[in-house]
Protein backbone atom coordinates (compact mmCIF):
# COMPACT_ATOMS: atom_id res chain seq x y z
CA UNK A 1 0.00 0.00 0.00
CA UNK A 2 1.53 3.62 -1.01
CA UNK A 3 2.23 6.16 1.71
CA UNK A 4 0.71 9.44 0.83
CA UNK A 5 3.27 11.81 0.41
CA UNK A 6 3.27 14.92 2.60
CA UNK A 7 1.58 17.68 0.37
CA UNK A 8 4.05 19.74 -1.09
CA UNK A 9 4.45 23.67 -0.47
CA UNK A 10 3.34 26.10 -3.08
CA UNK A 11 5.68 28.50 -4.08
CA UNK A 12 3.15 31.59 -4.16
CA UNK A 13 4.11 34.60 -5.86
CA UNK A 14 4.49 37.99 -4.39
CA UNK A 15 1.12 39.64 -3.65
CA UNK A 16 0.48 43.46 -4.24
CA UNK A 17 0.94 44.55 -0.68
CA UNK A 18 4.39 42.38 -0.14
CA UNK A 19 5.53 44.08 -3.38
CA UNK A 20 4.86 47.23 -1.91
CA UNK A 21 6.83 46.28 1.44
CA UNK A 22 9.97 45.15 -0.60
CA UNK A 23 9.94 48.06 -2.70
CA UNK A 24 9.42 50.69 0.02
CA UNK A 25 12.16 49.27 2.32
CA UNK A 26 14.46 49.00 -0.32
CA UNK A 27 13.85 52.64 -1.11
CA UNK A 28 15.09 53.16 2.27
CA UNK A 29 17.72 51.03 2.66
CA UNK A 30 18.66 52.97 -0.95
CA UNK A 31 18.72 56.29 1.67
CA UNK A 32 20.50 54.63 4.45
CA UNK A 33 23.17 52.70 2.74
CA UNK A 34 23.81 55.78 0.61
CA UNK A 35 24.53 58.30 4.13
CA UNK A 36 26.91 55.71 4.41
CA UNK A 37 28.68 55.26 0.81
CA UNK A 38 28.80 58.53 0.39
CA UNK A 39 31.81 59.05 2.99
CA UNK A 40 33.81 57.24 1.00
CA UNK A 41 34.26 59.13 -2.53
CA UNK A 42 33.95 62.21 -0.36
CA UNK A 43 37.40 61.16 1.00
CA UNK A 44 39.37 63.25 -2.14
CA UNK A 45 37.56 65.77 -1.08
CA UNK A 46 37.12 66.40 2.78
CA UNK A 47 40.45 65.43 3.61
CA UNK A 48 42.41 68.45 2.08
CA UNK A 49 39.43 70.69 2.69
CA UNK A 50 39.36 70.05 6.67
CA UNK A 51 43.06 69.05 7.11
CA UNK A 52 42.63 65.81 8.29
CA UNK A 53 44.96 62.56 7.68
CA UNK A 54 43.74 59.46 6.61
CA UNK A 55 43.66 57.44 10.07
CA UNK A 56 41.02 60.68 11.16
CA UNK A 57 38.99 59.86 8.14
CA UNK A 58 39.06 56.51 9.04
CA UNK A 59 37.59 57.85 12.33
CA UNK A 60 35.46 60.31 10.92
CA UNK A 61 33.99 56.31 9.13
CA UNK A 62 34.26 54.40 12.18
CA UNK A 63 32.01 56.84 14.57
CA UNK A 64 29.33 55.59 12.79
CA UNK A 65 29.21 51.83 13.18
CA UNK A 66 30.36 52.32 16.69
CA UNK A 67 27.17 54.22 17.45
CA UNK A 68 25.46 52.02 15.35
CA UNK A 69 26.87 49.08 17.49
CA UNK A 70 25.44 51.01 20.52
CA UNK A 71 22.15 51.72 19.48
CA UNK A 72 21.47 48.24 18.40
CA UNK A 73 22.88 46.59 21.87
CA UNK A 74 20.16 49.47 23.53
CA UNK A 75 17.41 49.01 21.33
CA UNK A 76 17.95 44.79 21.18
CA UNK A 77 15.72 44.28 24.36
CA UNK A 78 12.88 46.35 22.73
CA UNK A 79 12.89 45.20 19.02
CA UNK A 80 10.07 42.17 19.85
CA UNK A 81 8.32 44.75 22.27
CA UNK A 82 6.35 47.21 20.21
CA UNK A 83 5.16 47.26 16.35
CA UNK A 84 8.03 47.26 14.37
CA UNK A 85 6.80 50.21 11.94
CA UNK A 86 6.61 52.33 14.85
CA UNK A 87 10.12 51.13 15.90
CA UNK A 88 11.10 51.86 11.63
CA UNK A 89 9.56 55.59 11.69
CA UNK A 90 10.95 56.32 15.10
CA UNK A 91 14.69 55.45 14.77
CA UNK A 92 14.46 56.74 10.23
CA UNK A 93 12.99 60.21 11.62
CA UNK A 94 16.58 60.47 13.88
CA UNK A 95 18.79 59.35 10.79
CA UNK A 96 17.41 61.86 9.19
CA UNK A 97 18.03 64.42 11.50
CA UNK A 98 21.69 62.97 12.26
CA UNK A 99 22.08 63.75 8.17
CA UNK A 100 20.88 67.00 8.22
CA UNK A 101 23.32 67.76 10.61
CA UNK A 102 26.29 66.24 8.93
CA UNK A 103 24.76 68.98 6.10
CA UNK A 104 25.60 71.16 8.57
CA UNK A 105 28.86 70.68 9.90
CA UNK A 106 31.42 73.02 10.12
CA UNK A 107 34.52 71.00 10.84
CA UNK A 108 35.87 68.06 11.65
CA UNK A 109 34.60 67.70 15.32
CA UNK A 110 31.36 68.65 14.16
CA UNK A 111 31.06 66.62 11.65
CA UNK A 112 32.21 63.34 13.55
CA UNK A 113 29.60 64.29 16.25
CA UNK A 114 26.94 64.79 13.67
CA UNK A 115 28.32 61.11 12.52
CA UNK A 116 27.67 59.52 15.78
CA UNK A 117 24.48 60.88 15.95
CA UNK A 118 23.60 59.58 12.42
CA UNK A 119 24.99 56.30 13.32
CA UNK A 120 22.86 55.52 16.96
CA UNK A 121 19.83 55.85 14.74
CA UNK A 122 21.06 54.50 11.15
CA UNK A 123 22.52 51.72 12.82
CA UNK A 124 18.96 49.96 13.80
CA UNK A 125 17.10 50.75 10.90
CA UNK A 126 18.41 47.68 8.55
CA UNK A 127 17.87 45.29 11.87
CA UNK A 128 14.16 46.23 11.86
CA UNK A 129 13.72 46.32 8.14
CA UNK A 130 15.42 42.59 7.99
CA UNK A 131 13.13 41.15 11.03
CA UNK A 132 10.00 42.99 8.89
CA UNK A 133 11.08 40.15 5.95
CA UNK A 134 11.35 37.87 8.27
CA UNK A 135 8.49 38.20 9.24
CA UNK A 136 6.30 38.90 6.79
CA UNK A 137 8.24 36.40 3.83
CA UNK A 138 9.11 32.45 4.04
CA UNK A 139 12.92 30.87 3.83
CA UNK A 140 12.09 29.87 0.45
CA UNK A 141 11.15 33.32 -0.80
CA UNK A 142 13.58 35.11 1.30
CA UNK A 143 16.19 35.15 -1.27
CA UNK A 144 14.48 36.76 -4.15
CA UNK A 145 12.98 39.37 -1.27
CA UNK A 146 17.19 40.17 -0.05
CA UNK A 147 18.25 40.63 -3.91
CA UNK A 148 15.71 43.06 -4.52
CA UNK A 149 16.27 44.82 -1.04
CA UNK A 150 19.72 44.72 -1.86
CA UNK A 151 19.21 46.65 -4.92
CA UNK A 152 19.03 50.08 -2.99
CA UNK A 153 23.11 49.21 -3.00
CA UNK A 154 23.00 49.37 -6.96
CA UNK A 155 20.66 52.55 -6.80
CA UNK A 156 22.81 54.12 -4.63
CA UNK A 157 26.11 53.51 -6.82
CA UNK A 158 24.06 54.53 -10.33
CA UNK A 159 21.82 57.51 -8.65
CA UNK A 160 22.84 58.38 -5.43
CA UNK A 161 26.91 58.45 -5.72
CA UNK A 162 27.22 60.32 -9.29
CA UNK A 163 24.20 62.65 -8.28
CA UNK A 164 26.11 63.20 -4.49
CA UNK A 165 29.56 63.73 -6.53
CA UNK A 166 28.30 66.04 -9.01
CA UNK A 167 26.69 68.04 -6.47
CA UNK A 168 29.73 68.16 -4.13
CA UNK A 169 31.98 68.94 -6.74
CA UNK A 170 29.41 72.01 -7.69
CA UNK A 171 28.37 73.14 -4.22
CA UNK A 172 30.65 71.31 -1.65
CA UNK A 173 30.53 68.56 0.21
CA UNK A 174 28.25 69.56 2.63
CA UNK A 175 25.19 69.44 -0.20
CA UNK A 176 25.25 65.71 -0.77
CA UNK A 177 23.95 65.02 2.62
CA UNK A 178 21.06 67.68 2.40
CA UNK A 179 20.23 65.49 -0.58
CA UNK A 180 19.89 62.32 1.63
CA UNK A 181 18.16 64.22 3.80
CA UNK A 182 15.77 65.71 1.35
CA UNK A 183 15.46 62.60 -0.48
CA UNK A 184 15.12 60.52 2.87
CA UNK A 185 11.79 62.08 3.80
CA UNK A 186 9.41 60.48 0.79
CA UNK A 187 9.98 56.62 2.08
CA UNK A 188 9.44 57.82 5.71
CA UNK A 189 5.86 59.74 4.89
CA UNK A 190 5.10 56.73 2.80
CA UNK A 191 5.80 54.01 5.27
CA UNK A 192 3.68 56.11 7.85
CA UNK A 193 0.70 56.25 5.62
CA UNK A 194 0.72 53.05 3.89
CA UNK A 195 2.69 50.72 5.51
CA UNK A 196 0.43 48.05 7.97
CA UNK A 197 1.50 47.79 11.42
CA UNK A 198 3.75 44.62 12.22
CA UNK A 199 2.50 42.92 15.37
CA UNK A 200 2.62 39.06 14.90
CA UNK A 201 5.60 38.88 16.98
CA UNK A 202 3.70 40.20 20.38
CA UNK A 203 1.42 37.04 20.90
CA UNK A 204 4.62 34.71 21.17
CA UNK A 205 6.59 37.02 23.16
CA UNK A 206 6.93 35.67 26.59
CA UNK A 207 10.07 37.12 27.78
CA UNK A 208 8.81 39.48 31.20
CA UNK A 209 11.06 42.55 30.63
CA UNK A 210 13.07 44.00 27.56
CA UNK A 211 16.75 43.20 29.53
CA UNK A 212 15.39 39.17 29.58
CA UNK A 213 14.86 39.75 26.55
CA UNK A 214 18.04 40.56 25.52
CA UNK A 215 20.07 38.45 27.92
CA UNK A 216 18.40 35.33 26.29
CA UNK A 217 18.93 36.50 23.04
CA UNK A 218 23.00 36.91 23.63
CA UNK A 219 22.92 34.03 25.98
CA UNK A 220 21.14 31.06 23.11
CA UNK A 221 24.25 29.18 21.96
CA UNK A 222 22.90 28.26 18.67
CA UNK A 223 22.69 32.21 17.74
CA UNK A 224 26.52 32.40 18.87
CA UNK A 225 27.90 31.17 15.71
CA UNK A 226 26.07 33.79 13.42
CA UNK A 227 27.21 36.48 15.25
CA UNK A 228 31.02 35.19 14.55
CA UNK A 229 30.45 34.93 10.87
CA UNK A 230 28.87 38.37 10.96
CA UNK A 231 31.64 39.83 12.48
CA UNK A 232 34.08 38.53 9.44
CA UNK A 233 31.34 39.30 6.83
CA UNK A 234 31.80 43.15 7.93
CA UNK A 235 35.70 43.44 7.29
CA UNK A 236 35.80 43.43 3.67
CA UNK A 237 33.73 46.44 2.86
CA UNK A 238 34.63 48.60 5.79
CA UNK A 239 38.32 48.58 5.47
CA UNK A 240 38.54 48.77 1.42
CA UNK A 241 35.48 51.17 0.56
CA UNK A 242 36.20 54.08 2.94
CA UNK A 243 39.59 54.75 0.74
CA UNK A 244 38.50 53.69 -2.30
CA UNK A 245 37.91 56.62 -4.31
CA UNK A 246 41.01 58.07 -2.47
CA UNK A 247 42.97 55.32 -3.89
CA UNK A 248 41.45 55.68 -7.38
CA UNK A 249 42.71 59.13 -7.79
CA UNK A 250 46.01 59.20 -5.97
CA UNK A 251 47.11 55.40 -7.34
CA UNK A 252 45.42 54.13 -9.90
CA UNK A 253 45.81 58.10 -11.95
CA UNK A 254 41.71 58.78 -12.27
CA UNK A 255 40.11 61.99 -11.52
CA UNK A 256 37.20 63.16 -9.26
CA UNK A 257 34.87 64.00 -12.42
CA UNK A 258 35.79 59.96 -13.60
CA UNK A 259 34.51 59.03 -10.23
CA UNK A 260 30.74 59.15 -11.21
CA UNK A 261 31.03 57.23 -14.00
CA UNK A 262 33.17 54.60 -12.17
CA UNK A 263 30.25 54.28 -9.45
CA UNK A 264 27.61 54.99 -11.22
CA UNK A 265 28.03 51.99 -14.12
CA UNK A 266 29.48 49.55 -11.78
CA UNK A 267 26.25 50.39 -9.76
CA UNK A 268 24.07 49.49 -13.04
CA UNK A 269 25.34 46.55 -12.98
CA UNK A 270 24.19 45.89 -9.43
CA UNK A 271 20.11 46.15 -11.01
CA UNK A 272 21.22 42.63 -12.43
CA UNK A 273 23.42 41.35 -10.03
CA UNK A 274 21.07 41.46 -6.53
CA UNK A 275 17.89 39.99 -8.24
CA UNK A 276 20.20 37.81 -9.94
CA UNK A 277 22.20 36.49 -6.65
CA UNK A 278 18.21 36.22 -4.44
CA UNK A 279 17.21 33.83 -7.80
CA UNK A 280 20.34 31.64 -7.75
CA UNK A 281 20.16 31.72 -3.37
CA UNK A 282 16.34 30.21 -4.07
CA UNK A 283 17.16 28.27 -6.93
CA UNK A 284 20.52 26.21 -6.42
CA UNK A 285 21.09 27.20 -2.45
CA UNK A 286 22.63 30.12 -0.38
CA UNK A 287 25.52 28.42 0.52
CA UNK A 288 26.58 27.38 -3.16
CA UNK A 289 26.05 31.23 -3.92
CA UNK A 290 28.09 32.48 -1.36
CA UNK A 291 31.10 30.65 -1.77
CA UNK A 292 31.02 31.33 -5.42
CA UNK A 293 30.43 34.95 -4.75
CA UNK A 294 33.31 34.81 -2.32
CA UNK A 295 36.06 33.08 -4.56
CA UNK A 296 34.97 35.91 -7.19
CA UNK A 297 35.82 38.14 -4.75
CA UNK A 298 39.22 37.20 -3.23
CA UNK A 299 40.42 37.62 -7.11
CA UNK A 300 38.96 40.88 -8.07
CA UNK A 301 40.72 42.11 -4.50
CA UNK A 302 43.77 40.42 -4.78
CA UNK A 303 43.74 42.15 -8.43
CA UNK A 304 42.69 45.29 -7.68
CA UNK A 305 44.50 46.53 -4.13
CA UNK A 306 47.63 45.64 -6.17
CA UNK A 307 46.71 48.08 -9.44
CA UNK A 308 49.35 50.79 -10.51
CA UNK A 309 47.88 53.42 -12.89
CA UNK A 310 45.25 52.02 -14.58
CA UNK A 311 42.83 53.11 -17.96
CA UNK A 312 38.73 53.94 -16.20
CA UNK A 313 37.83 51.46 -18.38
CA UNK A 314 40.07 48.54 -17.04
CA UNK A 315 39.01 50.13 -13.17
CA UNK A 316 35.14 50.34 -14.12
CA UNK A 317 35.39 46.46 -15.18
CA UNK A 318 36.96 45.41 -12.13
CA UNK A 319 34.74 46.93 -10.14
CA UNK A 320 31.84 45.68 -11.81
CA UNK A 321 33.52 42.13 -11.11
CA UNK A 322 33.79 43.17 -7.62
CA UNK A 323 30.33 44.01 -7.38
CA UNK A 324 29.10 40.96 -8.67
CA UNK A 325 31.00 39.00 -5.98
CA UNK A 326 29.68 41.18 -3.13
CA UNK A 327 26.03 41.07 -4.13
CA UNK A 328 26.39 37.41 -4.18
CA UNK A 329 27.86 37.13 -0.94
CA UNK A 330 25.50 39.87 0.81
CA UNK A 331 22.23 38.70 -0.36
CA UNK A 332 22.62 35.04 -0.28
CA UNK A 333 24.74 35.59 3.64
CA UNK A 334 21.47 37.41 5.03
CA UNK A 335 18.97 35.30 3.75
CA UNK A 336 20.90 32.24 5.43
CA UNK A 337 21.89 34.11 8.85
CA UNK A 338 17.71 35.27 8.58
CA UNK A 339 16.62 31.94 9.23
CA UNK A 340 18.53 30.98 12.18
CA UNK A 341 16.82 33.15 14.92
CA UNK A 342 13.28 31.71 16.36
CA UNK A 343 10.24 34.11 15.71
CA UNK A 344 9.56 35.49 19.16
CA UNK A 345 14.02 36.32 19.11
CA UNK A 346 13.95 38.26 15.62
CA UNK A 347 13.77 41.76 16.66
CA UNK A 348 16.32 41.43 19.28
CA UNK A 349 18.65 39.12 17.40
CA UNK A 350 18.88 41.22 14.26
CA UNK A 351 20.09 44.45 16.71
CA UNK A 352 22.93 42.29 18.44
CA UNK A 353 23.74 40.55 14.84
CA UNK A 354 23.38 44.57 13.23
CA UNK A 355 25.58 45.75 16.22
CA UNK A 356 28.20 42.85 15.63
CA UNK A 357 28.37 43.79 12.10
CA UNK A 358 28.82 47.71 12.83
CA UNK A 359 31.37 46.71 15.80
CA UNK A 360 33.08 44.47 13.74
CA UNK A 361 33.11 47.10 10.58
CA UNK A 362 34.22 50.62 12.59
CA UNK A 363 36.94 48.72 13.69
CA UNK A 364 37.85 47.36 10.52
CA UNK A 365 37.78 50.75 9.47
CA UNK A 366 39.97 52.29 11.82
CA UNK A 367 42.64 49.24 11.67
CA UNK A 368 42.62 50.42 7.79
CA UNK A 369 43.35 54.07 8.77
CA UNK A 370 46.10 52.99 10.65
CA UNK A 371 47.45 50.83 7.91
CA UNK A 372 46.95 53.34 5.15
CA UNK A 373 49.46 56.15 5.41
CA UNK A 374 50.03 58.63 2.71
CA UNK A 375 53.45 58.92 0.89
CA UNK A 376 55.26 62.33 -0.81
CA UNK A 377 53.21 62.21 -3.65
CA UNK A 378 49.68 61.70 -2.17
CA UNK A 379 49.64 57.90 -2.99
CA UNK A 380 48.14 55.55 -0.44
CA UNK A 381 50.57 52.98 0.66
CA UNK A 382 50.02 49.51 2.12
CA UNK A 383 46.70 49.20 0.20
CA UNK A 384 47.73 45.66 -0.90
CA UNK A 385 48.40 44.47 3.10
CA UNK A 386 44.61 45.32 3.44
CA UNK A 387 43.87 43.10 0.50
CA UNK A 388 45.21 40.50 2.41
CA UNK A 389 43.69 41.14 5.11
CA UNK A 390 40.41 40.65 3.38
CA UNK A 391 41.18 37.96 1.81
CA UNK A 392 42.04 35.96 4.62
CA UNK A 393 38.73 37.26 6.58
CA UNK A 394 36.81 35.80 3.85
CA UNK A 395 38.48 32.55 3.74
CA UNK A 396 37.53 32.26 7.50
CA UNK A 397 33.90 33.78 6.37
CA UNK A 398 33.35 30.71 4.25
CA UNK A 399 34.33 27.93 6.29
CA UNK A 400 31.92 30.01 8.28
CA UNK A 401 29.68 30.41 6.37
CA UNK A 402 29.31 26.38 5.86
CA UNK A 403 28.64 25.33 9.73
CA UNK A 404 25.64 28.34 9.43
CA UNK A 405 24.21 26.26 6.41
CA UNK A 406 24.35 22.92 8.48
CA UNK A 407 22.44 24.82 11.19
CA UNK A 408 19.75 26.26 9.32
CA UNK A 409 19.11 22.77 7.11
CA UNK A 410 19.04 20.82 10.37
CA UNK A 411 16.40 23.28 11.63
CA UNK A 412 14.50 23.36 8.47
CA UNK A 413 14.64 19.40 8.28
CA UNK A 414 13.40 19.26 11.83
CA UNK A 415 10.15 22.50 11.46
CA UNK A 416 9.16 20.18 8.20
CA UNK A 417 8.84 16.88 9.74
CA UNK A 418 5.98 15.16 10.59
CA UNK A 419 3.93 18.92 11.41
CA UNK A 420 1.04 20.26 9.93
CA UNK A 421 1.60 22.32 6.79
CA UNK A 422 -0.33 25.43 8.51
CA UNK A 423 2.19 25.39 11.66
CA UNK A 424 5.13 25.05 9.23
CA UNK A 425 3.89 28.04 7.12
CA UNK A 426 2.78 30.10 10.57
CA UNK A 427 6.62 29.72 11.30
CA UNK A 428 7.87 31.09 7.90
CA UNK A 429 10.32 27.84 8.00
CA UNK A 430 9.60 26.55 4.40
CA UNK A 431 12.43 24.12 3.07
CA UNK A 432 13.89 25.16 -0.20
Amino acid sequence: MNQAKPPKLSKPSFTGYEVFVIAILAFLQFTVILDFMVMSPLGAILMPQLQISPAQFGWAVSVYAFSACVSGLLAAGFADKFDRKKLLIFFYVGFLIGTALCAMATNYHFLLAARIVTGLFGGVIGSVGMAIITDLFSIERRGRVMGFVQMAFGVSQVLGLPIGLVLANKFGWHSPFWMIAGVGLIPGIIIALYMKPVTEHLRIQHDRNPFEHLGKTVANSKYVLAFLTTTLLATGGFMLMPFGSAFSIHNLGLTQADLPALYGISGVFSFVFGPLAGFLSDKVGKYKVFVGGTILTMIVVAIYTNLGLTPLAMVIAINVLLFAGIMARMVSSTAMISAIPQPQDRGAFMSINSSVQQLSGGLAAALAGMVITEGPDGKLQHYSTLGIIVMASMMGCMIMMYFINQQVNRKLAKTAAPQPVREIEAEAFIIE
